[in-house]
C-alpha cells in the first residue's frame, strides 16, 4: 500500500508538471498565433503557424532544450509586412529576435525593451520609421543590435547607448540618422563592429572611440563628419577594416594609425585631409587596400622603404602629390595588382619600377606631368589589363612590344603628345575591348590589324591626324557600340562592311575629308542612337532604307552636299538633336519630324527647303533651339509658343511674310531671335519686351513701320539690337539706355527722327557699333557719346546733325570706323579724329581741321571771301556800270561822227583843205608829228577814262575774279565728294 501511494504521488506530480508545461506551450503559441494575425503573409511562410502543428515546429521557432518555451524567433526574408508587433515583449524568455530583410513599417516598438534575455535584435532591411527607443538601450544582455537599412529610421543615437556593456555588433547603417556619435560609444568595451554607414552624422568622431579595444570593423562612410581624425584610433589594436570614405575630415592622417598592426583595410577617400602621408604607415604589414584619394594630400610619396609587404590596391589618386613615382613600390608587394596615381603632380619620366611588379592588372598614372616616351619593355606587364596613362606629356610611338600585353582590356592614351603610327601589333591584343588615342599627334593609317581585336566594343581617335581609308575589315568588329573619328584627315567612302556592326550606337565620323554617299548597309545598324558626319564631303540623297533605324536620337549631317528629300532620315521618332545645315536638301518640311516630341534642338539653315512651315512645330514643346534660315519658307512665322525652353529663334533669310506674333513674348527663355531679311511687315510687337533674357534681337531687312516700342528697354539683357533697313518712325526711345549689356546697336535705314538720346552714352559696354546713319535725326551730337571708351566704330552720316563735334569724342581711343559724313557739322574736328580719311567728314558745312582744312586757312578765307548776295551786288553795278558808260560811249561817237562830218561837210564845201579854218569857232584838232592831239588835254583825258581802265580798276577786277573762282572751287569742292 505504502508503494502504491507513491506511485500515485509521483504520476500526479508529473501530470501537474505536464500540465504546467503545456499550458506554458500553450500561452506562446497562442502569444504567436495573435501576433501573426496581424502580419501579411503573401509567401505563406507563416502557414504552418497553426494549433495542429506543435510550436517548436513553426517555420522560424526556437524552442528551449526542454520544448518548454520559445527562445528564437528568426522571420529573417520571409516577405513579411505590416508592423512590428509589441506583444513579442511577453515572450520573457525570447534570446533571437531576427524581422530583418521584410517590408515591415511603423515604429520600433519601446516595449522591446521588456525582453530582458534578448541577445540579439535584428530589424534591419524593413521599412521601419521613427526613433530609437531609449528602452532598448535597458537590454543589458544584448550583444547584437543591427536596425541598419531602414531609410526612414531618424534621430540620434541614445546617450543609454553605453549601458549595453555587452554589445559586439551596433549595426546603424543606411538610415536617416543624425547628431554627433555620444562619447558614451567608448563604454563599450566589447563592441568588435560598428557600422555608422550612409546616415547624417556630423560633428566629429569622439576621440573615447579609441576605448573600444576590441574594435575590428570600424565604418562610418558618407556622412558629414568633420574635424580631425582622433589618434587615439591609434589604440585599436585588432582593427582590420577602417572605412572614413565621404566625409568632411580635415587635418592630417595621425602618425598613430600605423600602430594597428592587423589593419587589413584602409580607406580615406573623398575627405579633405591635407599635409603628407606618414612614411610610418609602410609598417602596416598586414595592409591590402589603402585608398587615400580625393583629399588635399601634398608632397612626395614616400614610405621610408617599408612598403607594407603585402599590399594588393595603392589609390592615392586625386590629390596634390609631387615628386617622382615612389621608389621601392615593387620591390616587397610581390601581390600588388592596382596602382591608381592619377590627378596628382607627379613629374618625370615612365616609371621603370612599375616594370617589376610583374602581378600588377591596373596601372592608371592620368592626369600628371609625366613626360618622355613610353619605353620598349613595356611588354613586361604580361597580366596587365588596364593601361591608363592619358592626360601627361608623354611622346614617340607606341612601342611595338605593347602586342605582349595579350591581357589587356583598356587602353587609354589620350591627351598627350604621342606620334608616330598605331603598331600593326596592336592586334595581338585580342581581348581588347577599349581604345582611346583621341588628342594626340598620330599619324599614318588605321591598320587593318586593329580589327583582329574582335572584343572591340569602343575606339576613340579623335583629333589625330590619320590619313586614307577607314579599314574595309570594320566589320569584322561585331561588338563595337562606339566608334569616333572625328577630325583627322580620313578620306574614302564609308566601308560597306560597316553594316556588320550591328550593336554600334554611336558613330561619330565628322571633321574629316570622307565622300561618297552612305553605304545602304547602313539599314542593318538598328542599335544606332547617335550619329554625326558633319564638314565632310557626302554627297547625294539619302537611302530610303535609312528610314529603318528606329533609336536615332541624334542626327548631324551638317556641311555636306547632300540633297534630295530629309525624309528617310526620320523614321526614328525619339530624335532629340538634328542638324541638316549647309547642305542642298530640297522640298518641304515633313510633318513627320514633329512625332519626334522630345526633339530640343532643330537646325536646318542653309538648305533649299521651300513650302510653309508645317503648324505641327508646336508640339516641339522641349525645343531648345530652332533655325530654318537661308532656305526658301514661306508664309507666316509659325506658331512655337508652346515651346517654353526655347533660346534660339532663327528663321532669318527667308520669304516669310505678314505680321511678327505677339506670342514671340511668352517665350521667357529666349535669348536669340533672329527674323530678319524677310518681308515681315506692321509693327515690332511691345510683347517682345517680355524677353527678358534676351541677348541679340536682329529685326532688320524687313518692312517693319511704326516706331520703337518703349518696352524695349525691359531687354536689361540684350547685346545684339539690330533694326537697320527697314520702315521705322518715331525718335529712339530714352528707356534703351537700360539695356546697359548692350555691345551692338544698329538702328541705320529708316525714317527716325528727333535727337539722340543723351541716355545712349550711358551704354558702355557699346564696342562692335553704333550705327545711325540714313535717317531723319536732328540736334547737336550728345558729348555723352564720349563716355563709349569701348566703341569701334561709329556711324552718324545722313542725318540733320548740326553745331561742333563734341570734343568728348575725342576720348574714344577705342574707335577705328569713323562716318560723320552728309551733316550739318561745324566747327573744329577733335585732333584726335585726324586718323581718319576725308569721307569720314565730307559735305557738312564748316568743318575744319584734319584731314580737313585747317581752321586757320578757312577763318583767313572767311576774311577775305564776300558773300553770295555781295558778290551777286557787285556782278549788278559791274553790268550797270557797263551798261552807262557804253551808252555814254555810243553817245560821244556819235557826238563825234556829227562834228565829223560837220567838218566834212564844211570841207568839202570849202574845198577840202584841213588848213582851213572856221571863222570865230575855237581850234579844237590840231595834226601833229604823232596823228591828233587833243589841244584840250583835261578833255580827252576824261572821256578815255572812260574806255581805258586805270591800274587801281584792275586790281578791283582782279579781286572780283578771285571771289568767282574761290566761290568755284568751293562749290566744286562741295560736291564732289
Amino acid at each position: 500500500m505504502g508503494f502504491l501511494k507513491i506511485l500515485f504521488f509521483l504520476v500526479l506530480l508529473l501530470s501537474v508538471s505536464s500540465a504546467a508545461d503545456d499550458v506554458s506551450s500553450d500561452s506562446d503559441s497562442n502569444l504567436l498565433l495573435s501576433i501573426k494575425s496581424h502580419l501579411n503573409d503573401p509567401a505563406g511562410a507563416l502557414q504552418n503557424w497553426s494549433p495542429a502543428t506543435a510550436i517548436c515546429k513553426w517555420n522560424g521557432i526556437t524552442c528551449s532544450s526542454d520544448g518548454t518555451h520559445v527562445v528564437g524567433i528568426n522571420l529573417s526574408g520571409f516577405g513579411l509586412m505590416g508592423s512590428i508587433s509589441p506583444r513579442f515583449s511577453e515572450l520573457e524568455l525570447l534570446q533571437v529576435l531576427d524581422l530583418s530583410q521584410n517590408s515591415l513599417i511603423g515604429s520600433i516598438p519601446s516595449e522591446l525593451g521588456q525582453l530582458q534575455n534578448l541577445t540579439q535584435l535584428l530589424l534591419y532591411s524593413n521599412d521601419l520609421s521613427g526613433f530609437i527607443p531609449t528602452e532598448i538601450c535597458q537590454l543589458k544582455n544584448l550583444q547584437v543590435l543591427r536596425i541598419g537599412d531602414n531609410n526612414m529610421l531618424t534621430g540620434k543615437i541614445p546617450l543609454e547607448i553605453g549601458n549595453l556593456t555587452e554589445l559586439t555588433v551596433l549595426g546603424l547603417a543606411y538610415c536617416q540618422f543624425n547628431g554627433t556619435v555620444p562619447t558614451e560609444i567608448g563604454r563599450l568595451k566589447n563592441l568588435r563592429s560598428l557600422d555608422l554607414q550612409m546616415n547624417r552624422f556630423d560633428g566629429r568622431l569622439p576621440d573615447s572611440i579609441g576605448d573600444c579595444l576590441e574594435l575590428r570593423n570600424l565604418a562610418a562612410s558618407n556622412n558629414m563628419f568633420d574635424g580631425t581624425i582622433p589618434s587615439s584610433m591609434g589604440n585599436l589594436q585588432s582593427l582590420r577594416i577602417l572605412n572614413l570614405v565621404n566625409n568632411s575630415l580635415s587635418g592630417s592622417i595621425p602618425v598613430e594609425l600605423s600602430r594597428l598592426a592587423n589593419l587589413e583595410y584602409l580607406n580615406m577617400f573623398g575627405n579633405q585631409i591635407d599635409g603628407e602621408i606618414p612614411p610610418e604607415l609602410g609598417r602596416l604589414s598586414q595592409l591590402k587596400t589603402l585608398d587615400l584619394s580625393g583629399n588635399k594630400l601634398s608632397g612626395a610619396v614616400n614610405f621610408g622603404g617599408y612598403w607594407f609587404k603585402n599590399l594588393e590596391i595603392l589609390d592615392l589618386s586625386d590629390n596634390s602629390l609631387t615628386g617622382s613615382f615612389p621608389d621601392g613600390i615593387c620591390m616587397t608587394n610581390k601581390n600588388l595588382s592596382c596602382v591608381y596615381l592619377s590627378q596628382n603632380k607627379l613629374s618625370g619620366g615612365f616609371p621603370l619600377e612599375i616594370l617589376n611588379c610583374s602581378s600588377l592588372r591596373e596601372l592608371d598614372l592620368s592626369d600628371n606631368e609625366f613626360e618622355g616616351e613610353l619605353p620598349r619593355n613595356i611588354g613586361r606587364l604580361v597580366n596587365l589589363t588596364d593601361l591608363l596613362l592619358n592626360n601627361n606629356s608623354f611622346t614617340g610611338s607606341i612601342p611595338t612590344e605593347i602586342g605582349n600585353l595579350t591581357g589587356l582590356v583598356t587602353l587609354f592614351l589620350f591627351g598627350n603628345k604621342i606620334n608616330g603610327q598605331i603598331p600593326i601589333e596592336i592586334g595581338k591584343l585580342e581581348k581588347l575591348r577599349v581604345i582611346y588615342l583621341y588628342d594626340n599627334q598620330m599619324e599614318g593609317v588605321i591598320p587593318n590589324e586593329l580589327t583582329n581585336c574582335t572584343g572591340l566594343t569602343e575606339i576613340d581617335f579623335f583629333g589625330n591626324r590619320f590619313s586614307g581609308s577607314i579599314p574595309n575589315t570594320i566589320g569584322r568588329l561585331k561588338n563595337l557600340s562606339f566608334l569616333q573619328l572625328r577630325q583627322n584627315e580620313l578620306s574614302g567612302v564609308i566601308p560597306n562592311s560597316l553594316g556588320n556592326c550591328r550593336f554600334l550606337e554611336k558613330l561619330v565620323l565628322a571633321d574629316n575629308k570622307l565622300t561618297g554617299t552612305l553605304p545602304p548597309t547602313f539599314r542593318f545598324l538598328s542599335e544606332l542612337t547617335l550619329i554625326t558626319l558633319y564638314n565632310n564631303s557626302f554627297e547625294g540623297p539619302i537611302h530610303e532604307s535609312i528610314f529603318l533605324l528606329k533609336k536615332l536620337r541624334i542626327v548631324n549631317f551638317s556641311h555636306n552636299r547632300f540633297t534630295g528629300s530629309i525624309l528617310p532620315l526620320l523614321g526614328s521618332t525619339d530624335l532629340t538633336v538634328f542638324d541638316l545645315t549647309n547642305n542642298s536638301f530640297s522640298g518641304p518640311i515633313p510633318s513627320t519630324i514633329f512625332l519626334s516630341t522630345n526633339m530640343t534642338r532643330l537646325r536646318l539653315s542653309c538648305n533649299r527647303l521651300s513650302g510653309s512651315i508645317p503648324p505641327g512645330i508646336n508640339k516641339l514643346t522641349r525645343l531648345n533651339f530652332l533655325d530654318l534660315s537661308f532656305n526658301d519658307l514661306v508664309g507666316e512665322i509659325p506658331e512655337v509658343s508652346n515651346s517654353k525652353g526655347l533660346a534660339h529663334l532663327l528663321l532669318n533669310n527667308n520669304k516669310l511674310s505678314r505680321i511678327i506674333p505677339s506670342w514671340l513674348g511668352s517665350l521667357q527663355e529666349l535669348g536669340e531671335l533672329d527674323i530678319s531679311s524677310n518681308t515681315l511687315t506692321a509693327s515690332i510687337p511691345v510683347e517682345l519686351g517680355n524677353c527678358s533674357r534676351l541677348l541679340k534681337l536682329s529685326l532688320h531687312l524687313n518692312n517693319l513701320s511704326g516706331e520703337i516700342p518703349q518696352e524695349i528697354g525691359n531687354l536689361e539683357s540684350l547685346n545684339v539690337l539690330n533694326l537697320q533697313s527697314n520702315s521705322l518712325s518715331g525718335t529712339i526711345p530714352s528707356t534703351i539706355q537700360k539695356c546697359k549689356k548692350l555691345y551692338e546697336l544698329r538702328l541705320s535705314e529708316n525714317q527716325l527722327t528727333g535727337v539722340i538720346p543723351p541716355e545712349m552714352g550711358t551704354l558702355t559696354e557699346l564696342q562692335v557699333i553704333l550705327d545711325l546713319s540714313k535717317n531723319k535725326l536732328r540736334g547737336e551730337i550728345p558729348a555723352s557719346l564720349g563716355n563709349l571708351m569701348k566703341l569701334e566704330r561709329l556711324n552718324l552720316s545722313q542725318n540733320d546733325f548740326h553745331g561742333d563735334v563734341p570734343s568728348s569724342l575725342g576720348k574714344l581711343t577705342s574707335l577705328h570706323m569713323l562716318n560723320l559724313s552728309n551733316n550739318h557739322l561745324s566747327g573744329q574736328i577733335p585732333n584726335t579724329f585726324s586718323k581718319f580719311p576725308l569721307t569720314s567728314f565730307m559735305d557738312n558745312d564748316q568743318l575744319c581741321g584734319p584731314p580737313l582744312q585747317s581752321c586757320i586757312e578757312t577763318n583767313r578765307t572767311e576774311k577775305t571771301t564776300l558773300s553770295n548776295n555781295a558778290v551777286a551786288g557787285i556782278i549788278v553795278a559791274i553790268v550797270f556800270t557797263s551798261t552807262i558808260i557804253c551808252l555814254v560811249m555810243i553817245y560821244i561817237m556819235l557826238r563825234m561822227w556829227c562834228n565829223w562830218r560837220k567838218v566834212s561837210i564844211s570841207s568839202s564845201e570849202n574845198g577840202g583843205g584841213i588848213e582851213n579854218r572856221v571863222v570865230g569857232e575855237k581850234e579844237k584838232w590840231v595834226y601833229g608829228e604823232n596823228g591828233i592831239t587833243n589841244s584840250n588835254f583835261d578833255y580827252l583825258k576824261v572821256n578815255s577814262m572812260a574806255l581805258i581802265p586805270s591800274q587801281d580798276e584792275k586790281q578791283r577786277r582782279s579781286a572780283n575774279s578771285c571771289i568767282f573762282k574761290l566761290k568755284m572751287e568751293s562749290d566744286s569742292m562741295d560736291h564732289s565728294f
